[in-house]
C-alpha cells in the first residue's frame, strides 16, 4: 500500500531516487548496476519493476519522456547557461573555445544524469499520483507479451511438414 502524501514521504521518495532505488520500498535497484552495463539501452532503460514490492517502474510506453525532456535536458540547459555566463563574465575566450567549454560538460552531464532524472521523475510521480499494484503475481515484471500458447490436452499436435528433396 502506498503511504499518504506528506513532506516526509516526498523526502523519502527523493532520497531513494538519488540512490537509484525503488521509490516505494528502497530495496531494489531501478537500473542495471553501472559495472554490469553492456549497452546504451541497459544504461538508459530502467528495469521492469521491483522484485520486492512489485511496483512497476514504467506505467506505460513513453512514461519517461517528461523525465528526459524536462528534468534531464532542463538541468543540462541550466548548467550550460551558467557555465556560459561565468566564462563570458570572467574570461575573454574565443567563440570555439567557449562553445567547447560549454557543450562538452553539458553533454557528459546529460548522459550521466539521465538515470537520476528518470528516478527523480518516478519519485515525484509516485508522490503526486500514487497507485497500488494490480494484484497480479508478476512481482512487478510488466511485459507486453501475451502468455505462451499451450494447446489443450484434447488437441493433437500438428504433424511435422514433409521435407521436399
Amino acid at each position: 500500500m502506498v503511504e499518504p502524501r506528506s513532506f516526509r514521504s516526498l523526502v523519502r521518495h527523493l532520497s531513494r531516487a538519488v540512490r537509484l532505488k525503488c521509490p516505494v520500498c528502497g530495496k531494489a535497484p531501478l537500473f542495471t548496476p553501472w559495472h554490469r552495463v553492456r549497452s546504451l539501452r541497459e544504461w538508459f532503460a530502467p528495469l521492469d519493476g521491483c522484485p520486492y514490492c512489485g511496483y512497476p517502474y514504467e506505467r506505460e510506453v513513453g512514461y519517461y519522456l517528461m523525465a528526459t525532456w524536462a528534468v534531464n535536458y532542463g538541468a543540462g540547459s541550466v548548467m550550460g547557461i551558467t557555465i556560459y555566463v561565468l566564462l563570458e563574465w570572467l574570461f575573454d575566450l574565443p567563440l570555439n573555445h567557449l562553445l567547447l567549454a560549454v557543450v562538452l560538460p553539458v553533454l557528459c552531464f546529460n548522459i550521466l544524469f539521465a538515470r537520476h532524472a528518470k528516478a527523480i521523475f518516478l519519485a515525484v510521480d509516485l508522490f503526486f499520483d500514487p497507485h497500488d499494484r494490480d494484484g497480479g503475481d508478476d512481482r512487478g515484471n510488466v511485459t507486453d507479451e501475451p502468455p505462451p500458447f499451450e494447446p489443450s490436452p484434447e488437441e493433437e499436435p500438428c504433424p511435422e511438414p514433409a521435407v521436399l528433396r
